[in-house]
Parts: structure tokens; C-alpha cells; sequence
């Protein structure tokens, strides 16, 4: 594994000293798809019309999310043991933390938009009722909290049993309305096979960097069916989204692999060291750039209004970020002494979804 770590590139220190390189880029790649996803659906809807983006976020439907999750389990069994006090300071309040900075901060936005159409005493309401149901962009770290702590509630518990029954969950659809419950029973069981099955994981990143040749014949392979299997309306069955799901997964990992092997595109690496700063702040420069685009009408194409929208929601984001820290606004992307109940780490607290 340390044969793998990197620094960041581009004179821009990281936030450790050594990280592994394909889980970066991994999670580069799945950030931006994120932000893509978000973007174009946002421009298409607000435009009523599709463009040629749409075809991307079709395509990484199946797997941006199970690779996210999966990926955020992946080095859980080196502190499930930890303490419960020190276990829920890194797994649960820090997340906590930055969802309710974040979710004042998207609620402070819209507000005035809420107000209009119902009145402010209902605003309020919405604001508390997004502590239950999670808001906007944010239930991805909404749910990693709950993720991390039913896993270490249930580590005494036969892991097979754990695994079987979160696919079932996955397979079955569930679809109560209410978010967290419906992304729990679909998004678990590749967190928890993040954490079940690390070792694998990174004997397969180790087997793409030894046989680059035959991980881009497999990618190949991947992208036909994947792509097929979109096109024809049957990656949303039961079975078949579980297994396009870790599928996927494997790709991205893949991908990540050959990435750090050839050392290119190190913008996704840095993006996914700081995934979390992309993550939190990139619907701001999101939405202002779509209202700007599609108000003023300078670009007619909806594909490529789309692909601008997606490049500024990520870049916008990490210029927040860079702004934030200039003007000694950290707290908005690191937590504070006063919201740590466990003793503090030292060095950078700036991570990515661990």
C-alpha cells in the first residue's frame, strides 16, 4: 500500500503526507461525476430540453454512487475498533458538522425562493425538517454517518448474514419517500463491501498496475455492456443494477490504477483529495453559472451549457475553498476545537469522505 501513496501534484501540498494515489484519482472521478450528474440534470430541467451530457450521466448512473460509497468503507477496519468516543468524533460528528454549516448556508440561498411560494413560518419548518430529511446535495454525508455506526453496531454479527441481507435491500427497491431510508437500503451494501472486502480491492488495483494491458481490454469490455445495458432499460433491474453497480466499482477502481500508474491527470487526483471541499460547496458556483448561461442565452447548446455548468461547479468550488482559507473563514471546510468531543488529530484535518 505505501508503494502506492502520493503527494499532491501541482505544488499544492496535500492534505497528508503520503495517501494511495488510485484512491484519489478514484475519487477525483467520482466527485466530478457527481457535479456532472447534478449540472446537467439541473440545466436540462431549468432548459426543458436534453443535450449531449445527458448521455454521460445516463452512463455513470449505475456506478457513481455504489464506487463513492464503496470506496468510503474501504480503510473502516483500520478504526472500527476505536473507541466509541473517538469513533464517533471522526465518523459521526465531523460529518455532522459540516451538514449543518452546509445545509444553512444552501438554506440561506434558497430561502427567499421557499418564502415567495410558501411564506416564511413554513421556511422555517423546511429548515428543521431538513435534519430528518436530508437537503439538497448534502445526503451523501447525511447517510455516511449512519453507515459508519450501524457497521461498528453490527461487526459482532456474522458478516456474510450483514452482506446478504443489505443486497436484498439493494435488490428490492424500497421506496418509502423518505430519503435516508431509501439511499440506506439501496447504498449500504457497497459501503459495507468496502469494508468486507478491502483486501480484494486492492489486490485488483494491484493487478491493473502489474497488467495494464489486460485492465483496459476489461474496462473495454465494462463500457460495451455497461453502455448496453443503459441503452436497453435494464440497468435498473433488480439483480442487474447490483452486479453494474460493483461493476462499475471495479472500473473506477481500475481506471483510478492506470491513472496513477501513468501519472496522468492529476487535476482528478487533487479533486479527489479534496473531494470533500468539491462536495460541500460546488452548488453555489453551480447554479449561478447554469442561471447566468441559460438567462443570457450565450451558448445555444444544452450539452455544452451543460459541460460549462459542470467545469464551474467544480472549479467554483475549489476557488470557494481557496477563499475561505485566505479570509479565515476555515470553519467552513475544517471543524473547529470547540466541535471536537474526542481529542484532536494533528496535522491537516482536511479529508476527503474517509
Amino acid at each position: 500500500m505505501a508503494r502506492s501513496g502520493t503527494k499532491a501534484g501541482g505544488g499544492l501540498k496535500a492534505p497528508s503526507a503520503a495517501r494511495i494515489d488510485w484512491v484519489d484519482y478514484a475519487k477525483g472521478i467520482c466527485i466530478v461525476m457527481v457535479v456532472m450528474m447534478h449540472s446537467v440534470l439541473g440545466v436540462e430541467l431549468a432548459a426543458g430540453q436534453t443535450g449531449f451530457m445527458h448521455v454521460a450521466v445516463a452512463f455513470a448512473k449505475p456506478f457513481r454512487m455504489p464506487d463513492f460509497f464503496l470506496i468510503s468503507g474501504l480503510f473502516l477496519s483500520l478504526v472500527i475498533d476505536r473507541d466509541w468516543r473517538t469513533y464517533l468524533d471522526r465518523k459521526v460528528v465531523h460529518f455532522a458538522y459540516f451538514y449543518v454549516v452546509w445545509v444553512t448556508i444552501q438554506f440561506g440561498f434558497k430561502a427567499p425562493a421557499f418564502a415567495a411560494e410558501t411564506g416564511w413560518p413554513r421556511v422555517g419548518l423546511l429548515y428543521l425538517e431538513s435534519f430528518i430529511e436530508p437537503f439538497g446535495t448534502l445526503w451523501f454525508i447525511y447517510l455516511l454517518p449512519i453507515f459508519f455506526v450501524v457497521t461498528k453496531l453490527t461487526r459482532r454479527v456474522p458478516p456474510l448474514a450483514i452482506w446478504l441481507l443489505a443486497a436484498a435491500l439493494e435488490t428490492a427497491r424500497i421506496t418509502t419517500g423518505w430519503t435516508a431510508i431509501d439511499e440506506f437500503c439501496s447504498r449500504f451494501v457497497y459501503f459495507y463491501s468496502g469494508y468486507l472486502f478491502a483486501p480484494y480491492v486492492f489486490a485488483l488495483s494491484d493487478r491493473a498496475r502489474n497488467h495494464p494491458a489486460l485492465a483496459l481490454a476489461a474496462l473495454a469490455t465494462w463500457a460495451l455492456v455497461n453502455a448496453g445495458l443503459v441503452a436497453w432499460g435494464a440497468s435498473e433491474w433488480g439483480i442487474v443494477s447490483l452486479v453494474l453497480g460493483f461493476a462499475g466499482a471495479c472500473a473506477i477502481i481500475t481506471t483510478g490504477t492506470l491513472l496513477a500508474r501513468a501519472q496522468w491527470l492529476n487535476f482528478l487526483r487533487f479533486c479527489g483529495e479534496h473531494s470533500i471541499v468539491i462536495y460541500l460547496a460546488f452548488f453555489l458556483p453551480m447554479a449561478a453559472t447554469r442561471t447566468l448561461l441559460l438567462r443570457t442565452g450565450i451558448i445555444a447548446d444544452i450539452g455544452t451549457v451543460s459541460l460549462m455548468v459542470t467545469i464551474a461547479g467544480v472549479l467554483g468550488a475549489l476557488a470557494i475553498w481557496q477563499v475561505a482559507l485566505r479570509l479565515n473563514a476555515r470553519f467552513l471546510f475544517e471543524r473547529p476545537d470547540a466541535f471536537w468531543i474526542a481529542p484532536r488529530k494533528s496535522g491537516p484535518m482536511l479529508q476527503a469522505a474517509e
